[in-house]
């Protein structure tokens, strides 16, 4: 059966208005130093790769893959596009993504995306690039599990991180929402290392000078289109997502605050759908394509815009 992508940033309502607005003041210094640099030191070789990770993390967001307990979860892709791209580039394209989802798709609430953008973006590319550098220039095989093993701390750091902000908020108990969230997230990491170490792997067999900083050396209009192409079929694939729980939803159902969340006041594309269509799947497939649209052109204009800055 066909249905519908799960959806569960944080939503409004799970952060007190104090812990909101600190996160969003947080987000907001750390992307002005993203931005500075940015405009130091921009690489314009990097656009069209920022622009395929766009619409490879939006699309796989969509796919939630099925874990232990009736529990679903999705690939963050902090860690890949940290790989990929270094960690103020995929900083960016994280920031992209998810203000996507939020304004467009109402995939999270609007006054907790600077939590949502902290801490599915910024924290787990910070973590995973911390990690992965470490051992760059060594061995494939090397780089690769410390590639997984990135992968999943980025997932555990940004449950942490969530659990902290929902006791500092009030909403539970420290040593309930602690355990509760690392314990489904440690599971749902092993799928983002699962799918972090695939594609790498792949990259490696294909254009391992994308692992070595040696952005559109070669045959880049190829490459571009592949990784869209593959984000294309992802999209496609969507309707076949898990619609079991999230982690973060789990836990609120679990811990009794899943009822204090608050629906957004406007809706333009709820739960990945259109809304003259219904909840089908040429809805969630139709959608899921606008957002891929949106998402990229919005990442490859922000660049061109930083390249001239930066000329």
């Amino acid at each position: 059966m066909l249905h519908s992508p799960a959806v569960m940033h944080i939503p409004d309502g799970f952060l007190s208005l104090g812990v909101s607005i600190t996160c969003w003041l947080i987000t907001i210094f750390i992307l002005a130093l993203v931005l500075n640099h940015i405009n130091r030191n921009f690489n314009e070789r990097q656009i069209p790769l920022m622009g395929v990770m766009a619409a490879f993390i939006f699309a796989a967001q969509m796919i939630n893959f099925p874990v232990a307990g009736g529990t679903s979860g999705h690939l963050l892709g902090g860690t890949l596009a940290a790989i990929l791209l270094g960690p103020w580039a995929a900083m960016l394209v994280m920031t992209a993504v998810m203000a996507v989802q939020g304004l467009l798709f109402q995939d999270g609430g609007l006054l907790a995306m600077g939590a949502n953008i902290l801490n599915m973006g910024l924290l787990t590319v910070t973590v995973s690039y911390g990690f992965y550098r470490m051992v760059q220039g060594r061995s494939k095989t090397s780089r690769l599990v410390m590639a997984g093993s990135a992968a999943w701390l980025a997932v555990m750091t940004g449950a942490l991180s969530t659990a902290l902000q929902l006791w500092l908020s009030g909403t539970v108990q420290l040593d309930l929402v602690v355990p509760a969230m690392l314990g489904v997230h440690a599971l749902i990491g092993l799928g983002e290392a699962f799918i972090t170490v695939t594609t790498l792997a792949f990259i490696f067999r294909t254009r391992p000078d994308l692992l070595d900083g040696k952005t559109q050396t070669r045959g880049s209009r190829g490459w571009v289109l592949a990784g869209l192409s593959i984000s294309l079929l992802v999209v496609i694939l969507s309707p076949l997502a898990s619609v079991s729980p999230d982690g973060l939803e789990r836990v609120a159902l679990q811990l009794g605050f899943l009822n204090s969340a608050q629906a957004s006041k406007y809706k333009l594309l709820p739960n990945y759908s259109l809304s003259f269509l219904g909840q089908t799947s040429l809805s969630t497939i139709l959608a899921g394509l606008l957002g891929l649209l949106i998402v990229t052109g919005m990442v490859i204009i922000l660049a061109r815009s930083l390249r001239r800055k930066g000329k």
